[in-house]
């Protein structure tokens, strides 16, 4: 199996702060564009290297995490309208899915796109526990749970239902692990979560295995996974490199709260760090080990 050493990241780069609360970043290949939301501002925002920052979208039913699916679409969160809607080339947005069962899904938060094309996402209350980064309503659903949607069936399952707060989502290179951020620890400081959780997946089912890492200072919010599957952490003042089995390989100090990050750039090298009010960005290089 192959195997990789991570070196030093270069210097980070605050490439714009138009946000009150940035979070969601996506990266568009066709177009070298990133993405990304401002939850509480309630609006969306792009950017690239020639034209720098950008109003994507005025009104964003306070949208929060983003994924590129197999066509070129956008698969945002809303946490307004409480869905998962698409977002084609054209501008055209889509509701996909925003019931199971007649009921109202909480706040969706995060998104992730498997190699079969499902969706998958979290599903957390902070977008209907105030009016701050959606409307204040009651659940319509006993718990906070982790779902699957088939877009070409149009099928909606619960997927994982041990989360307690499941925020940040993302798989394995390989296809074979989907791991969740549980944040609990907000809502329930003296016995709640702190960690990133491995589940493993055989045909549509997820089943729990094992905590991949608790994470300090701070929670694990959004994260993302490179190509050797080291596993890039949000935390209270910057970016953790994780293992896929956990040991801690760096750190990139943020001198913001991260939300979340993704890669891009033309090779895809590139970290893009959503953190409060900014979009930053580091090269990151990695090399085979011989």
């Amino acid at each position: 199996m192959t195997t990789y050493t991570l070196h030093s990241p270069d210097g980070v780069e605050r490439l714009c702060s138009p946000a009150i609360w940035a979070e969601g970043p996506v990266w568009l290949p066709a177009q070298q564009r990133l993405i990304f939301s401002d939850v509480k501002g309630n609006r969306m925002f792009s950017w690239d290297d020639r034209d720098g920052v950008g109003l994507f979208r005025a009104e964003s039913h306070f949208a929060n995490g983003n994924a590129l699916d197999g066509r070129g679409g956008i698969i945002t969160c809303e946490h307004g309208r409480r869905g998962i809607s698409r977002t084609d080339a054209d501008g055209t947005c889509t509701m996909l899915v925003d019931k199971i069962e007649g009921r109202r899904f909480n706040s969706p938060n995060d998104v992730a796109i498997r190699q079969d094309g499902s969706i998958w996402f979290t599903d957390p209350p902070y977008g209907i526990t105030s009016d701050e980064e959606g409307y204040r309503a009651e659940s319509q659903i006993i718990g906070c749970y982790v779902y699957r949607f088939d877009p070409v069936g149009g099928q909606i399952t619960i997927a994982i239902c041990d989360t307690q707060r499941p925020n940040g989502i993302a798989f394995s290179p390989d296809d074979r692990w989907l791991y969740i951020a549980d944040m609990s620890v907000i809502d329930f400081p003296q016995q709640g979560r702190r960690e990133l959780r491995a589940y493993r997946l055989t045909g549509d089912s997820a089943l729990f295995s094992h905590v991949v890492a608790q994470i300090t200072p701070g929670i694990p919010d959004g994260f993302c996974v490179d190509k050797a599957g080291n596993i890039y952490c949000s935390c209270e003042n910057g970016v953790l490199i994780l293992s896929p089995q956990g040991s801690l390989l760096e750190k990139i100090a943020i001198p913001e709260r991260v939300s979340n990050c993704t890669f891009g750039g033309k090779d895809n090298n590139e970290l893009y760090i959503t953190a409060t009010t900014s979009l930053y960005r580091v090269a990151i290089n990695t090399a085979k080990a011989r």
